[in-house]
């Protein structure tokens, strides 16, 4: 069948027509032009002066960076905290494809408008085009219609992405705003197309059902939902195209279940032109969570521009704000290429630091709950993407210095979705809860934020209510057992362990809440609980170890070795996760010089016959860098005699596994908390008790760091005489008054001023 439109198109709801079945429908377009709105472009919260930098800050950011190697980062286009991360796909699956693209790769598939940064799990590459000269260069499945591609030919940068597609002499562009993808496309002279397959699925994810709507010559809208780590996931879309089509064809599958019933369809629809060499053609595509209605209302709100490089300049600009926020100056020390790189390697860094959590709210604040139901953030930003287990020691953290704003609504977001799903999420995006990892980590960082006076917008007793409810959910990963004998048994090969150990922090999270509230009683029975990481301490090894119901110990225990009751670690990894209560740690471990000691083995013991999983990496004996539980251990030095030993241990890990190269990640950025930990480590500081509001002096990477605050406050660190060999802190003074002993508080940097720091070669 064939359709022609006229010259006086409908309004999108008289001419919408959906397409269905398994058969072709081909529209021939006439020449016909649709105009862009104009109006301001839509922007993001903004904690800072939102005032553009002079110094172009994205020079520093390379994407490319973590493409290799395990960091699973994504090299294409989004803003800060964007809902669209829009990034080519190699088109193949595997763990090492987990965000779509894997630097080795030389083949492009499409380019999506989701993607997660740094995460082990795949899923996500909704709304996937690809443009073409026909006949399009088509493999086997899964791989299907691609394109070669070159490095040499491929340039990213902070909100911006190029690359050739060889086989098509094509040039592809990406931009982003916060709800928008911009693509342009510049073509030789001949047939050319541009497919979107909504029926496209790699690793986890799985279309479910979708469809596309033709609603002029240049305007389509639909929807996937799909189904994958991200369950039930609605993705709606809008998209205008900035030529008229020439002509349009339709494909639908049905989809089966893995039961073998029949449930959707899988719609693919190819745009075709004929172009003349140079011809350039673009395309704004708006994502929205609640509707297509939404997604419309999105598209009218951020595609103000008739021009992609008018996007990209916006994108730039909202990159900049944020960079701008922490200015570094590198030692004099160091060559011109080697200042670069350190430069680059930190505000990569920041960048990566705010890829997570996304933006989950159309421009109205329209959200879907995880359940089912469309909610509204009055007043506020409503935000997905938790990757909790990791970025509550760093991630969320730095947030708070450097977005107290959105730090907020975060706060907020992870209490709304708790009330919607009836507990607290462990790892959320899109609507749904994943339950991967373990604890209840929305507890710190709802509570920091409510610590912290961020929580304008957040009722605390609700707050609490939830938490408490959360951890008093018996029938909820073993918490009954958790209550019952103050430790989850082993048995189950669950990661009984690490729960344990992950329950009393986030218990003594919700203690603090307690306090602050006057629950005097809530108070008392949570800080009890959060003694519990003591019941999985063995004396007669020194290290904390599964423990069966009946209350025993293994006698096979080997503390190097990777146990399905440890989560992601090993003993090893696990021994100093009590950042909440540091003194009681030592004390089990026998004092100060003996924690001196088993901190020197951790960072030195190796047993050649372990063989590593592939979440252990950047291995420095049996600290993994390259996994979250032992990203505060260097700072312990700092309880110990000997604080120089953490300098040296901190330096080699920011030196030698953070690299400006594609493999420059040693483990995956998990959504920010790898890169988070290398902001604040860079500059000198760390959170070793997230929820604490305190932080460790580690050694900085820059003479100078100045970090912008709210209120138009300043935090300076200066390092005197700094260098890789003078690394050793002989000194510190905040605002001119010595510091005693090893840290400073969060209200003291908030309240801005200068911590300097008298730097040696020397560490007696």
């Amino acid at each position: 069948m064939k359709l022609f439109f006229n010259s006086c198109l409908n309004s999108y709801t008289d001419s919408l027509r959906h397409i269905r079945g398994s058969g072709k429908i081909s529209v021939h377009v006439a020449s016909l032009s649709a105009a862009f709105a104009v109006a301001v472009f839509a922007s993001g919260c903004s904690d800072a002066s939102s005032a553009v930098s002079e110094e172009d800050f994205t020079q520093y950011v390379n994407p490319m960076i973590g493409t290799d190697f395990t960091g699973n980062t994504y090299p294409g286009a989004q803003v800060p905290f964007g809902m669209v991360q829009l990034s080519p796909d190699n088109g193949l699956p595997g763990w090492d494809r987990i965000s779509g693209y894997f630097y080795p790769d030389s083949t492009i598939a499409g380019f999506s408008h989701t993607h997660l940064s740094g995460t082990g799990a795949g899923d996500l590459y909704d709304i996937s085009f690809m443009p073409v000269m026909k006949p399009a260069k088509v493999a086997d499945a899964p791989l299907g219609i691609h394109s070669r591609f070159s490095h040499d030919r491929e340039q990213a940068t902070a909100g911006y992405y190029k690359v050739h597609l060889d086989d098509y002499d094509i040039d592809v562009e990406l931009t982003a705003g916060d709800r928008i993808g911009v693509q342009r496309y510049t073509f030789p002279a001949g047939d050319a197309a541009v497919i979107l397959n909504l029926a496209k699925a790699m690793n986890w994810d799985r279309t479910v059902d979708s469809s596309i709507k033709l609603v002029n010559d240049s305007t389509i809208a639909g929807f996937r939902y799909s189904d994958g780590w991200a369950r039930g996931q609605k993705v709606y879309f809008a998209s205008r195209f900035s030529r008229p089509f020439d002509s349009v064809t339709m494909n639908s599958v049905a989809i089966e279940n893995p039961d073998g019933a029949s449930n959707g369809w899988g719609v693919t629809a190819t745009f075709d032109y004929n172009t003349t060499a140079g011809s350039q053609l673009t395309i704004v595509t708006a994502l929205s969570p609640t509707s297509v209605d939404g997604a419309f209302a999105n598209l009218d709100a951020e595609a103000v521009f008739a021009d992609f490089d008018d996007y990209r300049a916006a994108a730039r600009d909202k990159w900049n704000s944020e960079l701008a926020k922490i200015k570094v100056k590198t030692p004099a020390s160091l060559d011109s290429i080697a200042s670069l790189d350190r430069k680059t390697v930190f505000y990569t860094a920041l960048y990566h630091s705010m890829l997570a959590p996304t933006i989950y709210s159309d421009a109205n604040g329209d959200y879907l709950g995880p359940d089912g139901n469309v909610h509204h953030a009055d007043g506020w930003t409503n935000y997905s993407t938790f990757s909790l287990w990791d970025t509550y020691r760093a991630a969320h953290p730095l947030f708070t210095v450097i977005n107290p704003g959105r730090a907020g609504d975060m706060a907020k977001s992870l209490i709304e979705f708790a009330l919607q799903l009836g507990r607290l999420p462990v790892w959320n995006f899109w609507g749904s809860e994943t339950d991967m990892m373990i604890g209840y980590h929305s507890a710190p960082v709802i509570v920091d934020a409510i610590l912290k006076g961020l929580g304008s917008k957040i009722d605390a007793e609700k707050a609490l209510d939830i938490c408490v409810a959360t951890a008093r959910k018996g029938d909820y990963r073993q918490l009954d057992k958790y209550m019952e004998l103050g430790y989850v048994p082993s048995g189950n090969k669950d990661w009984s362990m690490s729960k344990t150990m992950e329950y009393a922090f986030d218990d003594y999270c919700i203690a603090l809440l307690a306090q602050k509230l006057g629950k005097e009683d809530i108070y008392n029975e949570f800080m009890q609980r959060a003694s519990n990481y003591v019941n999985t301490f063995n004396p007669a090894t020194g290290f904390f170890q599964p423990r069966d119901p009946a209350g025993k110990f293994s006698k096979e225990f080997v503390a190097e070795e990777y146990d399905e009751e440890i989560c992601e670690s090993n003993a090893w990894q696990y021994l100093f996760s009590v950042q909440h209560d540091l003194p009681g740690l030592m004390e089990l471990l026998g004092g100060k010089e003996k924690m001196e000691v088993k901190l020197d083995s951790m960072f030195t013991y190796v047993n050649p016959d372990t063989e590593l999983p592939i979440f252990s990496t950047g291995m420095l004996g049996q600290y993994a860098q390259g996994n979250e539980p032992g990203h505060h251990v260097a700072y312990l030095y700092n309880m110990t005699d000997n604080p120089w030993k953490g300098a040296d241990r901190l330096h080699e890990i920011m030196k030698t596994l953070y690299t400006n190269t594609p493999d420059g990640l040693c483990g995956n950025e998990d959504c920010g908390q790898m890169s988070a930990w290398y902001v604040f480590s860079a500059l000198g500081f760390y959170p070793v008790n997230p929820v604490e509001g305190r932080y460790e002096l580690g050694t900085p990477m820059f003479s100078e760091s100045s970090v912008s605050l709210p209120g138009g406050r300043t935090f300076t660190v200066k390092a005197d005489g700094l260098s890789d060999s003078a690394r050793y802190i002989k000194s510190a003074r905040l605002n001119g008054n010595v510091i005693d002993g090893t840290s400073f508080t969060h209200d003291q940097l908030m309240d801005g001023g200068v911590l300097e720091l008298e730097m040696s070669s020397r560490h007696d």
